[in-house]
């Protein structure tokens, strides 16, 4: 196929820019005006004895000339909302102002969405949210999540709680893992298991890679026996004070005795609580009546 084209002066502009001259292959992008030369067509190959080094020889390209070219933008929908509520438009999304969305807005966008999934035009992704210690939030965070979980593009709510039945917070009810049983009805439950052995292991060695911490085979016993008898982060955060104490002795491979030596110096929860139960007369201030008043007198 051949035809002529009449350019205008910026498309010049940029043919002149990529030096392109007869016999290249180019790409023209009507919607921009953007000119890409993908390289020298292969029949020109013998113009010239001696071709530079990043000189690319293509077919010519075959077919019709003009080709429709679909480009996929994938954009949240706050984006769309921002360019829309704001007079600086596209900019507001780099300067961070994006300022008050108002209800109309998102109405219309909404609408206008919904237009282009009936015309095939767009494809909605559900987004991902994540909320942490989800029985912090109260009653009315509660009802707004759940009026929002029936709108036909939200997002997937993934939530976590370490809560076992407790109150709801604004309201004297007590109920699973403080979330309301309506709420709790929408969601799937994913069951957990303690951690076995071998798991802390594995654990443990994984950790140990991505700290760049070398421990003897005896040592990565002892550490994941601690693991199971104590808790699996205070076994983690042994790995790094034993790496330490191993170069103190200007060691390289982190053996028992690093691991001996870091667990009597950092106590866990169990020890510690142990420790304050025996020794808090000693202490200045402590809840149990009785002892701290009579040491106080006999001193």
């Amino acid at each position: 196929m051949e035809t002529v084209y009449e350019l205008g002066g910026k498309m010049i502009e940029a043919l002149g820019k990529e030096k392109v001259q007869s016999g290249d292959v180019v790409a023209l992008d009507k919607a921009s005006g953007k000119v890409t030369k993908l390289g020298r067509s292969i029949g020109r190959s013998r113009d010239y004895d001696a071709v530079g080094p990043h000189t690319k020889f293509v077919k010519c390209p075959e077919g019709e000339l003009q080709k429709r070219k679909e480009v996929v933008h994938c954009v949240t929908l706050h984006e769309i909302d921002v360019i829309n509520s704001r007079t600086q438009g596209f900019l507001a999304l780099f300067t961070g102002d994006t300022g008050e969305i108002r209800a109309e807005v998102r109405e219309q966008i909404d609408t206008k969405v919904a237009e282009w999934r009936e015309e095939g035009k767009a494809e909605i992704v559900p987004g991902v949210l994540f909320i942490d210690e989800v029985h912090m939030l109260d009653i009315e965070c509660f009802s707004f999540l759940n009026r929002a979980l029936e709108n036909d593009m939200a997002p997937i709510l993934v939530i976590a709680t370490n809560r076992g039945i407790t109150s709801i917070r604004g309201t004297n009810y007590r109920s699973p893992h403080g979330i309301p049983p309506d709420f709790l009805d929408r969601l799937l439950i994913i069951t957990t298991q303690p951690y076995t052995e071998d798991d802390i292991r594995k654990i443990l060695d994984i950790r140990c890679d991505e700290e760049d911490v070398e421990m003897s085979a005896d040592a990565k016993v002892l550490l994941t026996k601690i693991g199971v008898e104590t808790s699996l982060r205070y076994a983690i955060h042994l790995i790094t004070s034993a790496a330490l104490a191993c170069q103190k002795r200007k060691g390289k491979v982190v053996e028992m005795e690093d691991i001996s030596r870091v667990y009597q110096l950092f106590l866990d929860v169990k020890r510690s609580t142990q420790y304050l139960m025996e020794y808090q007369s000693q202490y200045m201030f402590n809840e149990v009546p009785g002892e701290a008043g009579d040491d106080a007198m006999q001193s």
